[in-house]
């Protein structure tokens, strides 16, 4: 058997995707979790063969989550289905350790079939996006990704200084670095081209 923890914030979504694997005679659902945090504690308790997770839950995202399993626990394969046909968050979930990238409109045997493939050790990515995602890279680094979704969020200079313990000038240098990398007049169309890119 293959057994799979499922992280999904939305209860109904939660509860059908673990109805539908739970259909497969060679996949046990052996925990549900509702956010980030769960998911990993999950992870650590149950040590499943797959992660199946969302990517934007509360607490941890599910990037964040990938990273993390694949760091702490490397025999448990993650598999992200989100509704992001973006090849910027597929780039980023690869490079967190995720195995499978899968789009919640795919097939519903296209799921089961990708937990086997992503067991096995091979990659399951939604083929629309498996092309994009080698052509087009990520300009920003990690800090400048931070420092742009906060601003993107409402927050000052001083507010992203404090939150990230740095000094105003390097905050402004960071902005100032992304804006330029992106092409952009200033940060609101920074974030903006960074969040339809799925880099933010």
């Amino acid at each position: 058997m293959i057994r799979v923890v499922v992280a999904e914030d939305q209860s109904m979504v939660l509860g059908a995707l673990a109805a539908l694997l739970e259909i497969e005679r060679d996949i046990e659902v052996v925990g549900r979790a509702r956010d980030g945090r769960d998911a990993l504690e999950l992870v650590a308790s149950e040590m499943p063969d797959v992660l199946l997770t969302d990517i934007e839950m509360p607490h941890l995202s599910g990037l964040e989550v990938a990273a993390a399993v694949t760091a702490r626990h490397p025999r448990t394969r993650v598999v992200i289905l989100t509704t992001f046909a973006r090849a910027g968050y597929l780039r980023r979930a690869l490079d967190a350790g995720a195995l499978g990238y899968l789009l919640k409109d795919s097939p519903a045997d296209t799921l089961a079939n990708a937990i086997r493939r992503v067991h096995g050790g091979m990659r399951a990515v939604a083929p629309e996006l498996a092309q994009e995602a080698w052509t087009e890279r990520d300009p920003l680094n990690d800090r400048e990704r931070q420092v742009l979704r906060l601003a993107s969020d409402g927050a000052n200079g001083g507010e992203i200084a404090g939150h990230l313990q740095l000094s105003e000038g390097t905050v402004r240098n960071y902005l100032s670095d992304a804006i330029t990398k992106l092409g952009a007049k200033n940060r609101v169309e920074a974030a903006r081209i960074a969040r339809e890119k799925g880099w933010l």
